[in-house]
């Protein structure tokens, strides 16, 4: 009876690296791999993409210029002793700009618009949306591909702008952050990330139903100004218009107050403004209106990491649930589309 003979190392490491070339082999062949390189070289070697990042990294710069000089405006011994100081640098401006988080709540569904407004109906106008699916590949691997290209565009993107900030302050102030800084800043990027990629299923949604991207294009666009620009306007004149005219005691104003803020939640920017002050701002300790037997007691002091996730929380699930659902809708639709050019 032939005995079988145990192999030896060199044999083992052989084979080790033989099955992992193997597999690395088969991942770049698998079609939803290759369709995600397509996507993000298409994405980054075309001219929208190229203005896009110009636009929101000169006006991020600009911002963290204001933030720098109204630091320098701080004297030495304040700010070594203040806490928190290096979370100023995305929150501080100098009057002349908007802040780093102002900026990217303001510029991010841009972002978000800029590179899905036309994912899929340009494939179809072109005729290529039927001649890739006449490939044996899955039908939901064309708008997976665009999702995660795209995602994994912002979130490169996201990255950079975040590390050039920290970068940019560790040269100028010279003070390291701490590590419950270091998870602030942690959690406002994952934060971001998701918030644009609310924008971005919402344009992928608009670029399966429209036909033409000029259209789908000022769809995005004009949820984005109604929600920037005009949603306030609206809840404020409500608000005026629903307020007794009769004085009422401090617990049926704060009822109120709150009333109003979880109309004012409905708008996708509210929310991740909330989010982001509350992580970037550790005296902040309350998201809604409280009564003074509610803030009898209380200590002005940051509240710790944990804490301030669990008051953002909810914003967070907001935004997450938001961009499920604008997705499953675009991933209905297009399951459901004749992509037949006519």
């Amino acid at each position: 009876m032939n005995k079988v003979l145990p192999l030896s190392h060199n044999e083992m490491g052989t084979r080790w690296i033989f099955s992992k070339n193997k597999k690395k082999e088969v991942l770049n062949r698998h079609p939803l791999w290759t369709m995600i390189q397509k996507e993000m070289s298409d994405q980054i070697r075309s001219w929208r993409f190229i203005i896009l990042i110009g636009i929101i990294a000169l006006t991020c710069m600009g911002s963290m210029y204001a933030a720098l000089t109204q630091i320098g405006k701080v004297p030495a011994k304040e700010l070594a002793n203040s806490a928190f100081f290096f979370l100023k640098l995305f929150t501080l401006s100098d009057g002349t700009l908007p802040s780093f988080t102002v900026f990217i709540g303001f510029l991010g569904p841009l972002l978000g618009i800029g590179l899905g407004f036309d994912a899929i109906n340009s494939e179809y106008n072109r005729g290529t949306l039927s001649r890739i699916l006449s490939q044996p590949i899955y039908r939901d691997y064309v708008i997976n591909s665009k999702f995660m290209a795209s995602l994994a565009i912002i979130s490169a993107l996201l990255t950079a702008l975040v590390l050039l900030v920290v970068g940019w302050g560790l040269i100028a102030i010279g003070i390291p952050p701490t590590p419950d800084e270091i998870l602030r800043i942690i959690s406002f990027l994952i934060i971001s990330i998701c918030y644009v990629a609310l924008w971005l299923n919402l344009s992928l949604f608009f670029s399966i139903k429209f036909r033409q991207a000029s259209t789908s294009a000022l769809a995005g666009l004009s949820i984005w100004l109604f929600f920037s620009i005009f949603y306030d306007m609206i809840v404020n004149l409500l608000a005026k218009g629903l307020a007794p005219k009769r004085l009422f005691s401090e617990a049926q104003a704060v009822a109120f107050k709150n009333s109003i803020l979880n109309l004012m939640r409905i708008n996708p920017i509210y929310l991740f403004n909330e989010a982001t002050d509350i992580l970037l701002i550790p005296t902040v300790r309350s998201t809604g209106a409280l009564t003074m037997k509610q803030v009898q007691g209380t200590l002005p002091t940051p509240l710790p990491i944990g804490q301030s996730l669990l008051m953002v929380w909810p914003q967070i699930t907001g935004l997450i649930a938001g961009s499920i659902v604008l997705f499953a809708l675009g991933y209905y639709a297009f399951m459901r589309r004749e992509v037949r050019s006519r």
